[in-house]
């Protein structure tokens, strides 16, 4: 990644230089990491709450970073003066280190002139992600954001990934609070936006739905007057919250049986599919093979089709997409003729929901039992005994034959409640406690599900099952 020298010059100008230092043409890369590799690179010191990347300014010089970024209010003169003296590299000052690192990923997104989509929502980022990366793979290259490079970190770290030889980036864009995916997209700059949904998900910091639709809806303030933004048809708040940014382009997806259903007013959708089986039905176009399991995810597919078409890829090349998940998302496990539905990374109430939904509806071929073994679901403030009481709620209106509870102690009550009447109906302390009650209902032709917040920690589950059950094909 050639970051020509003259280019920063033109964002943060002169840099402070020892006399007789040779200012570099350009800079191999841009890294935030003291660790890595380092060799030509520009080097930028994060602050975070509880680190800084100050502390290892002589040490990246040297290990050969070409030139340094340093936050003002991080050293005075005489350390600036020092570290001038000792790495004998050029430093910008600048007020933010972060900011500075975010304008470097605009400047080099605009550079590579390439197509970025943008991905956010309450549930669903990380899924639509990855199947908007098949998508797009017959452009040839993609670059696409990893574990959880979502934020104002993780956002520009992605940009920089991309070379010459990229043919589409695809950036997740997550949030704790208004006004950062607002810098995301800013950052960004996508030529289409997809928001996935707008549900509950950190309700307990934002307050309500109605913010939650007003932080999610910021994806459109670096989204060009050409650009388009892909949503799910039929949910008015969205709708509400769209009219209030957002004047370009919109295309609405939907599945076919969800159209019965939309309210009054709201706009039909653009791009419709049936679903059928393990396949969905483009209405007016080709059947596409499910990827992966549940409405949900067919939903998910035609967010990531419309993607595709718009910037150009024939319906042939969406036939058959091959999607890899990162571990605890729609993740199968078969263990001892047990069917084991991981779905450990995260949880928020629509998710939740849909997993419960997917697992009933799956599975009931082999006549075993359906088991969810379900988690504290967080940041769901005052809304938190409600929401839980929820999805416990459905567990027991799909008919499962057994919820198993992994919550703090109100949050259990709430579910125990709920679930009243469940063939089995059992809270635990741990996820290790879990494990061992699991072991005890299980036998072969049983389906279950794992689904939790992370904070909960319950992947901690399938390693013990793993030992217990003899995987099978």
């Amino acid at each position: 990644m050639p970051l020509p020298f003259k280019s920063l010059r033109q964002l943060w100008g002169e840099p402070l230089m020892a006399p007789g230092t040779t200012a570099p043409e350009g800079f191999a890369s841009v890294s935030t990491d003291s660790r890595g590799a380092l060799a030509g690179a520009l080097f930028v010191p994060l602050v975070g709450e509880r680190f800084d990347g100050h502390r290892f300014l002589a040490g990246a010089l040297s290990a050969g970073a070409a030139a340094t970024l340093v936050q003002k209010d991080r050293l005075d003169g005489d350390g600036v003066t020092q570290l001038l003296a000792t790495g004998g590299r050029p430093i910008w000052l600048v007020d933010d280190t972060l900011v500075a690192y975010q304008e470097l990923a605009l400047l080099w997104r605009r550079r590579l002139e390439l197509p970025v989509v943008a991905v956010t929502g309450s549930a669903g980022k990380t899924t639509t992600r990855e199947l908007i990366k098949a998508a797009l793979a017959s452009l040839g290259p993609v670059v696409a954001s990893s574990g959880n490079e979502n934020n104002d970190v993780g956002a520009p770290l992605t940009l920089l990934k991309a070379n010459e030889a990229t043919a589409a980036l695809v950036v997740e864009m997550g949030m704790r609070g208004l006004g950062e995916i607002d810098r995301l997209s800013r950052c960004a700059e996508p030529d289409v936006a997809v928001i996935t949904n707008i549900g509950t998900a950190h309700i307990g910091r934002l307050g309500s739905r109605e913010a939650i639709g007003q932080a999610k809806c910021e994806i459109t303030a670096g989204l060009g007057p050409d650009g388009v933004l892909v949503i799910p048809a039929g949910d008015p708040l969205l709708e509400l919250s769209l009219a209030k940014v957002w004047g370009g382009r919109v295309v609405r997806v939907a599945l076919e049986d969800e159209l019965a259903g939309f309210p009054a007013g709201i706009p039909a959708p653009d791009l419709v599919g049936r679903l059928e089986g393990p396949r969905l039905h483009l209405v007016g176009g080709p059947s596409l093979g499910l990827p992966l399991e549940g409405r949900h995810n067919a939903r998910n597919l035609l967010l990531a089709v419309a993607v595709a078409q718009d910037l150009g890829v024939p319906a042939t090349a969406l036939v058959d997409l091959a999607v890899e998940l990162p571990g605890g998302r729609s993740r199968r496990w078969r263990l001892g003729g047990v069917d084991l539905l991981d779905e450990t990374y995260n949880a928020s109430p629509e998710a939740v929901l849909a997993a419960l939904d997917l697992l009933a509806a799956t599975g009931t071929e082999t006549g075993g039992r359906r088991y969810a073994v379900l988690g504290t679901m967080l940041e769901l403030g005052e809304r938190s005994l409600e929401l839980h009481a929820q999805v416990a709620a459905r567990a027991r209106a799909l008919g499962l034959d057994g919820l198993l509870i992994v919550a703090a102690e109100a949050e259990a009550q709430a579910m125990e409640a709920a679930g009243a009447g469940l063939p089995r109906l059992q809270r635990v302390a741990s996820p290790e406690a879990a494990a061992g009650v699991l072991l005890g209902w299980l036998q072969p032709g049983d389906r279950v599900l794992l689904k939790a917040s992370r904070g909960v920690a319950m992947e901690r589950v399938i390693p013990l099952l793993q030992a217990a059950l003899a995987p099978t094909a």
